[in-house]
């Protein structure tokens, strides 16, 4: 077959999925560099290793604020070649990239004027308050003077970022770029939306020669001379406003982002490893923040997610609940503050319903795209509801319980009602318009539910998964009314709770399978296939403790067990496929929340599995972190796990999961009325041999605790305690 006919092919294969999928994330080619990230509040950039945006193909470079590229190419020459990169490092607490040059061998009319390796070239960048700041600190080692051009060379699009994610555009505004003076350029657009959107370029000092598309300077650099260079991209600042100098900035950067990590829980380990583990986690969580009026808020992931995602939000709340509850206070106040009052169908939104997703940018803003704010996700309100119940269980909150008890019985309600259209007692899913997401559960893809025979599922499907959150949710929701005073609502949730398990048993019970099927779909026909949904319902607690067991005991199988993690798929259905988004991949996340599950039904040992394989896989990962999917293939020896070209890193629930692997290990509860901490039945994995918990907050005490592993058993030693607290361990079949 011909190059030209493979490519045709590959075209026509790539536009029966955009077809089939509108929101889907193309990738069509390696990018040629490695790529890196920084985020500080609304405001992300995605930059190679080189430090450069849009200097090689295949990547979704730009400085990005609100869901617009603001900066689509800031790339650095020297005499008009590229620099050698010598290295290229994230600062540990992701403050800051930095990154080593060098030069190349320099040419002028055929004589060799700049030996290779004589300048260090040091770009150090990092985010701030709707900016990108940048130091290019150049030292000549050469014996010489050395002369050069040094220039950067940017440009914009003002793409929004569906655009950069593929989609394409009838029309878009108007777009100009102007010199400001001798040191600032402006670049300008006039969106279809009415709004203007503005970058503005400073350079300090000021440069040889500046143009609307390149600043230029030329230096000379004496024997170990150095020379600094600096450079601040802004986004939407007001003309005329001066950045902040870069060192004060950075220090202030830095400053606060210790600040906002000070009353969470710290971690260590005797594995030095995992502590780099933990502390990428750590690190990654804190920039995926943003400070939003109702509290701070995981944004889900970076570069595609970069916003407020419902589901997204509620699961890393609820994988950090023991180490920070004021993310899931956060969380829930701003979900409730946008949960949806009306009917919308090219919103997906109906009264009760929680946030799926918030865009910011013009196509959303023109309905090109239905997600300025968009409710198409079934699970993310019995979620809330599940998440509500365990953070006031987790803090006794009860302050915070009245002012969400409105959003909680909003949600109940819509579970109950427009959340079962058919009346049979299980929550399902069916978009509203063909703009919207096909599927809205967590596998979200177009293909990801399917019958055992491979074909698509249609009308009202109804998730297994969904049904254990409904099932969780009541029964959280009744405890909670039991606090407020509220005795007969509470009988009624617990009596509805009752009901759900048992339709649930009957209707998706696989005896065949040993498992539960993946969804029942619009003519009530189950999904007969084999998925990781089904661990998840061991979390919720759901499952009956006779089928937990061959549950469990499946999801260790090589079907789906790797030796990196539990696949969404298990090996042999109709659609597996290891290279999928959902139908055969690993996430992390879901391997958290089966862990999570397995543990609560005493399956330790299946926990440590899941436990020791995400940890070995992250050791193959850059930076330590684990990405937001990878693939299925089964772990061989001497290599390392298969990566997914296009999963977003960092991403939140993936950067939570190293901490909910360790609160299953652990079996951490927390009772906040009677001040108790309980390790249940804890085993620690044997690659960690000690485990130190320090400020582990209840209410207003604290304690800190040591856990040593000896054989399959473990001792405690209460370090400290800060006011009335109690820690133990339970240990029970």
């Amino acid at each position: 077959m011909s190059v030209e006919a493979i490519t045709k092919i590959t075209t026509l294969r790539l536009q029966e999925t955009a077809a089939e999928a509108p929101f889907y994330i193309p990738m069509t080619g390696p990018a040629a560099r490695p790529r890196r990230a920084l985020k500080h509040d609304d405001t992300f950039i995605v930059l190679d290793s080189h430090g450069d945006i849009g200097a090689s193909a295949g990547g979704p470079d730009g400085l990005f604020n609100s869901d617009t590229r603001y900066l689509a190419r800031l790339e650095l020459v020297l005499d008009e070649v590229q620099p050698l990169l010598l290295g290229s490092n994230l600062r540990d607490d992701n403050s800051s990239l930095t990154v080593d040059l060098t030069n190349p061998d320099v040419y002028r009319q055929g004589r060799n004027v700049l030996q290779k390796d004589m300048l260090h070239i040091v770009r150090t960048i990092f985010l701030w308050r709707g900016a990108a700041y940048q130091r290019i600190g150049v030292q000549n080692h050469g014996e010489h003077t050395a002369s050069f051009d040094l220039t950067l060379l940017f440009g914009n699009d003002f793409a929004d970022l569906f655009e950069v994610r593929g989609e394409r555009r009838p029309r878009r505004g108007i777009g100009a770029g102007q010199l400001i003076d001798q040191s600032d350029v402006l670049f300008e657009y006039t969106g279809l939306d009415g709004n203007i959107r503005t970058t503005a370029l400073q350079f300090d000092p000021r440069p040889t020669r500046l143009a609307v598309n390149a600043a230029t300077y030329h230096l000379e650099l004496a024997p170990k001379q150095t020379h600094s260079l600096f450079v601040v991209v802004s986004c939407n600042k007001p003309a005329m406003s001066k950045p902040a100098p870069f060192f004060r900035g950075l220090l202030a950067h830095r400053r606060e982002m210790r600040a906002q990590t000070r009353g969470a829980a710290s971690i260590e380990t005797s594995n030095n490893i995992f502590n780099e583990v933990l502390c990428r986690s750590m690190a990654d969580l804190n920039i995926l923040m943003t400070d939003t009026p109702e509290g701070r808020y995981p944004y889900a992931g970076i570069p595609w997610y970069s916003t407020t995602f419902g589901r997204d939000g509620i699961i890393t709340a609820l994988q950090m609940l023991w180490i920070d509850p004021r993310v899931a206070r956060g969380v829930l106040r701003r979900l409730a503050l946008y949960q949806a009052q009306q009917v919308d169908p090219l919103a997906d939104a109906e009264p009760g319903k929680i946030l799926h997703e918030m865009r910011g940018g013009e196509m959303a803003a023109l309905r090109e795209v239905p997600f300025a704010q968009y409710y198409g996700s079934v699970d993310a309100t019995p979620l809330f509801v599940l998440l509500a119940g365990l953070y006031v269980e987790r803090t006794g909150d009860d302050e915070t319980l009245t002012a969400l008890w409105p959003s909680i019985e909003a949600a109940l309600k819509w579970i109950d009602g427009p959340g079962d259209p058919d009346g049979d007692g299980f929550v399902e899913y069916q978009r509203a318009s063909e703009q919207g997401l096909a599927n809205q559960g967590w596998k979200d893809s177009y293909d990801a539910i399917f019958h055992a025979d491979g074909r698509l599922a249609e009308g009202n499907i109804a998730l297994a998964e969904v049904q254990g959150y409904v099932f969780a949710g009541k029964q959280l929701a009744a405890r909670c009314a039991k606090r407020m005073g509220l005795f007969d609502r509470a009988r009624q949730l617990e009596a509805e709770a009752l009901l759900i398990a048992g339709r649930f048993e009957k209707a998706f019970w696989c005896e065949d399978l040993a498992t539960y099927a993946l969804a029942l779909d619009g003519a009530k026909q189950p999904c007969r296939v084999r998925t990781s949904n089904a661990g998840q319902l061991l979390f919720t607690g759901i499952v009956r403790e006779d089928r937990a067991r061959l549950v469990a005991a499946g999801l260790m199988q090589p079907r789906f067990f790797t030796g990196w993690g539990i696949r969404t798929v298990a090996h042999g259905e109709a659609r597996y496929n290891p290279m999928s988004y959902h139908d055969g991949s690993i996430w992390p996340h879901d391997n958290a929340l089966i862990a999570l599950g397995l543990s609560r039904y005493g399956f330790k040992h299946s926990v440590e599995q899941v436990f020791k394989a995400l940890f070995d896989a992250a050791t193959y990962m850059d930076l330590r972190r684990l990405p937001e999917l990878f693939c299925g293939f089964r772990r061989e020896k001497g290599r390392g796990p298969t990566l997914y070209p296009v999963a977003c890193a960092p991403q939140a629930w993936a950067s939570a999961t190293p901490f909910t692997l360790l609160e299953a290990a652990l079996g951490l509860e927390f009772d906040a009325d009677r001040g108790e901490i309980r390790l249940h039945n804890p085993r620690l994995p044997a690659f960690l041999n000690e485990v130190v918990l320090r400020d582990l907050q209840l209410g207003v005490s604290s304690a800190d605790l040591r856990v040593r592993r000896h054989g399959d058993e473990v001792s405690l030693e209460v370090m400290k305690t800060k006011g009335q607290i109690q820690v133990s361990i339970v240990l029970s079949r």
